[in-house]
């Protein structure tokens, strides 16, 4: 894949760390960046991008309300929601997330979950690059650990426990490579 738009041809979709939304605009500027809605003018649709941002983000986010204020002012979850909004109205059938809850409040990392949550349950196939392991354990189904950008291994979370996945996190090792010996080491 070489460009954006050719891995939006193949519905991936990506939500960065920093959320790579632009402060000063609003919600709905932000979710069609790139993408504009227009008019059969050439002038961009504003009323047009403002309901399907609403809708779309009223779907995930009820308690949403801030459509018209520049995105710098809302919380990091509500920041959040107008990411996965973008990337949800523009059929992503692949998401890749980069640390969603990196810098969020309890109540933020709730919210951010249970979208998570909501698109797996849509069918959308999630990437979650994650350093925060009850995040992994909370919403992942895989678990794959890299370690100095080499690949460790790939495991089924119902299969291991957290000690398992620190050890191939820490001693870069899968879990059955893992003596009892490294493992006693790890957890005390």
């Amino acid at each position: 894949m070489r460009s954006t738009t050719s891995a939006w041809t193949y519905g991936i979709e990506t939500i960065y760390q920093t959320l790579a939304l632009a402060d000063n605009v609003d919600a709905a500027a932000n979710m069609f960046l790139g993408r504009e809605i227009t008019t059969s003018l050439g002038s961009l649709n504003d009323a047009a991008m403002e309901s399907a941002t609403r809708e779309v983000i009223g779907r995930l986010n009820p308690n949403f309300k801030n459509f018209k204020v520049p995105v710098k002012s809302l919380s990091g979850g509500q920041r959040q929601s107008v990411a996965i909004a973008r990337a949800v109205h523009f059929n992503a059938r692949i998401l890749i997330m980069d640390e969603p809850t990196a810098a969020l409040g309890p109540a933020e990392t709730a919210q951010v979950r249970d979208l998570v949550t909501q698109l797996k349950a849509q069918g959308i196939g999630i990437f979650l690059i994650s350093h925060d392991i009850h995040d992994v354990f909370d919403l992942a189904d895989r678990i794959s650990v890299m370690l100095h950008g080499k690949l460790v291994g790939t495991v089924d979370k119902d299969k291991v426990t957290k000690d398992e996945v620190l050890a191939m996190i820490i001693i870069g090792k899968r879990p059955e490579q893992v003596s009892e010996t490294e493992m006693a080491e790890l957890i005390t």
